[in-house]
């Protein structure tokens, strides 16, 4: 029997209710149905719509559903139950399989309206703080990499194009950077989705005399809900979500990216591990960087779930419509993040930079020029005119196939009086990284101190997550 069959006479189309079932898919909110029930059974003791035995009762039926169905096989049996429409309904037949009747009550002074819009708060709640923790430990893994890397150096580069050199630590520390971006953003996510709906009834507010504050406080959400209508059809925070996991996967995706090109022979910056890498089914000497190239691929798929989700919510009237079940398929479309960025760390933490190509690399192209033109500056000559006069140096240099520091000094003088014996030592490569001595520059001492300080937020991170956790 339906939950809601009372004024219909006529079955329902059996392919119909075959295609508008969520079971299939939201018998992954079997946990939150749990505990969200759970916390309505506190709600109703208090209320006095149920003793104090009737509530234990439920609670260790609850448990008891929730324990039969942790397995693989478990699951399995909920996803394929043949008469449950969706999780709600899944949960309140097992019930009464087990306590009778009394499992008819919990329903008492709740809809699931309010029951999904809780069941996906607590759910996108828990994904975040799987996301965080694995973010935290990709960045724990790149400044690993950066404090081994030393004084390292490697090109930078603008438009793909060599520009000036950089300490690979400093390259390794604008992904940090960007994690702590991501992070900040889910975790601010976290903290505007963290209202409970429970109370809120089907649209209007609960038709009993609840106390919500005390499913709130159980559930670990800082407050109820606002407003009932905006409760039960606000999907903001699945959006939100989305989107701040599509910044992650387009930052995981140029990490991919750079890491895919600097494994090639052409650069030959990074040896890829074999441990996440595959070979060749017809050429025997491969080593494909199939890690990398999935992960760039997977910012296709978290992306179109956001894309999807706005549609879905554009034009919807208030309050609840069933178009939002469509928004639980993309929510779990994302699931597979939390694993990618622990893959990620784990092939990080195996990279090994090839430091002395690296290193080469970084010493010859003229990478030296901007530094050469900050000598001039010094000198006291417009930054313009500098830029001109190495400029005309550098193609002096090309048409001689060599790099600006084999210049003798009567040859720089022809394009500028300014030059002296000590222009060699401030277009070295130490110079060359320690003229950027601002904050966020690449100058040895700037990225030590850059260093120390992406470690102590990276652990801040880190407990955050964990304490969200427990």
């Amino acid at each position: 029997m339906k939950m809601w069959s009372g004024r219909f006479r006529e079955p329902l189309d059996a392919e119909f209710e075959a295609w508008q079932r969520s079971i299939g898919f939201d018998w992954q909110l079997l946990e939150q149905e749990i505990a969200a029930s759970k916390a309505h059974v506190s709600v109703l003791i208090a209320a006095k719509i149920l003793t104090k035995e009737e509530g234990e009762e439920l609670r260790e039926a609850l448990d008891a559903i929730a324990a039969g169905h942790a397995s693989e096989a478990g699951k399995a049996l909920v996803r394929d139950h043949p008469t449950a429409e969706d999780i709600h309904h899944f949960v309140e037949l097992k019930l009464v399989e087990r306590v009778g009747q009394l499992g008819l009550k919990l329903h008492t002074g709740r809809s699931r309206n309010e029951q999904i819009a809780t069941d996906l708060r607590l759910y996108v709640r828990e994904q975040i703080n799987l996301v965080l923790n694995a973010l935290a430990a990709w960045a724990k893994a790149l400044v690993d990499q950066a404090l081994a890397a030393g004084d390292s150096v490697m090109p930078s580069y603008t438009h793909l194009q060599r520009a000036e050199p950089v300490l690979v630590a400093h390259w390794l520390l604008a992904y940090c950077e960007m994690i702590l971006r991501d992070a900040a953003r889910l975790s601010d996510c976290s903290s505007r989705l963290n209202f409970c709906p429970l109370g809120s009834g089907a649209v209007a507010g609960a038709t009993l005399a609840l106390d919500r504050t005390i499913a709130a406080r159980e559930l670990g959400f800082t407050t109820p809900t606002a407003n009932s209508i905006d409760a039960t059809s606000d999907r903001d925070f699945i959006l939100e979500y989305l989107q701040a996991l599509t910044l992650v996967g387009l930052h995981l995706s140029r990490f991919a990216e750079e890491i895919t090109l600097f494994a090639t022979a052409e650069f030959g910056f990074v040896t890829l591990p074999e441990a996440f890498s595959t070979g060749s089914s017809a050429m025997p000497q491969k080593k494909n960087p199939d890690l990398t190239e999935l992960m760039r691929a997977k910012v296709g798929r978290i992306h179109g779930a956001a894309e999807a989700v706005t549609l879905q919510l554009k034009g919807l009237p208030l309050a609840y419509n069933k178009d939002l079940q469509e928004t639980q398929e993309q929510v779990f479309s994302v699931s597979f993040v939390p694993q990618m960025l622990t893959l990620v760390a784990r092939f990080t933490a195996a990279l090994q930079f090839n430091r002395d190509r690296m290193s080469v690399a970084a010493q010859s192209g003229y990478l030296n020029a901007m530094a050469a033109a900050t000598y001039l500056v010094h000198k006291g000559v417009p930054f313009r005119t500098a830029h001109g006069i190495i400029g005309n140096a550098v193609r002096y240099a090309i048409e001689k196939g060599v790099e600006l520091d084999a210049l003798t000094l009567d040859e720089l003088r022809k394009f500028g009086k300014e030059f002296e014996e000590n222009f060699y030592a401030a277009i070295t490569l130490t110079d060359t990284l320690d003229c950027h001595n601002v904050t966020g520059g690449t100058a040895r001492e700037r990225v030590k101190e850059a260093l120390a300080d992406a470690s102590k937020r990276i652990n801040a991170l880190a407990q955050e997550a964990a304490h969200a956790d427990s």
